[in-house]
């Protein structure tokens, strides 16, 4: 059960962004998909990395938080095919569930694995505050390397943004990463959350759905990360899309950064929030 989110809530504001992540939804043996988000699991599961917790280990205090995430940029779809033990001499070639090894036409194994290019996501993550003090810690220095979903997607540049007052407000307001578009006054921008939207404010997408009904639902609540026992539960998806201003789009690179640690120093509320 994740808590509802009121004005005034303290938060932990991340920054998701690598080029390339990916978070898987529904992948099994050799298809390994994306959601086009960041799932609860992908983001309980770097924290718990961050913690250093081991697979098995109590992961409840985690699944209290509550996330919602703000797309600056969807990235693109992108698929690898993934070949494992080709060309290989017998001994060194995959082991089967038996003990045995694969040979002839099995000695190799295709998978499709799926990222997302060139995606930043910008995330707020709720909890109760005394948590939220330890995995900022955690963040700013991991146990374990973090990573966007799978481990060979680390992030680029700074992960923690701070801990701040009213993360949802933040959320809204921050600096987008994504260039300023030429002839346009607005930008529409997408947002994904485990709880209703329909208290991100008052920019609604003319005719656009307020966020208070599920948009869906995905199966990515982890129950336990163990290996031989991992399991999810559902959980109402929520979307929302809002119309913020062109100019809140402070471009890519070094100069998105200086305009978000900007805004950070101007308008973040405590004094953890100072870009990390």
């Amino acid at each position: 059960m994740t808590p509802a989110t009121l004005p005034g809530t303290p938060g932990l504001l991340l920054r998701l962004a690598a080029p390339v992540q990916s978070w898987g939804e529904r992948s099994q043996f050799n298809e390994r998909d994306t959601a086009p988000f960041p799932t609860r699991s992908g983001v309980i599961g770097l924290l718990a990395a961050a913690l250093g917790r081991k697979r098995g280990e109590d992961i409840g205090d985690l699944a209290t938080l509550s996330l919602t995430v703000r797309a600056d940029r969807p990235g693109t779809v992108l698929r690898d095919l993934h070949t494992v033990g080709g060309g290989l001499p017998a001994p060194r070639t995959v082991t089967t569930a038996e003990g045995k090894k694969r040979s002839g036409a099995t000695a190799t194994l295709l998978s499709h694995r799926y990222y997302l290019a060139d995606a930043v996501f910008t995330a707020a993550i709720t909890a109760d505050s005394g948590l939220l003090e330890t995995w900022a810690q955690a963040l700013r220095n991991p146990h374990w390397p973090p990573y966007l979903g799978r481990r060979s997607c680390p992030p680029e540049g700074p992960l923690l943004l701070g801990l701040v007052d009213d993360p949802l407000h933040h959320l809204v307001h921050l600096p987008i990463a994504r260039r300023t578009p030429t002839g346009t006054r607005t930008v529409d921008v997408v947002f994904h959350g485990d709880q209703p939207l329909d208290r991100l404010g008052t920019h609604p997408q003319p005719g656009g759905d307020d966020g208070s009904t599920p948009a869906g639902e995905v199966t990515d609540d982890p129950v336990t990360f163990h290996a031989r026992e991992r399991s999810y539960r559902a959980r109402p998806r929520y979307q929302r899309t809002l119309t913020l201003p062109a100019e809140r789009c402070r471009g890519l690179g070094a100069v998105y950064l200086t305009a978000l640690g900007s805004y950070l120093d101007q308008h973040a509320t405590r004094p953890e929030s100072a870009l990390a």
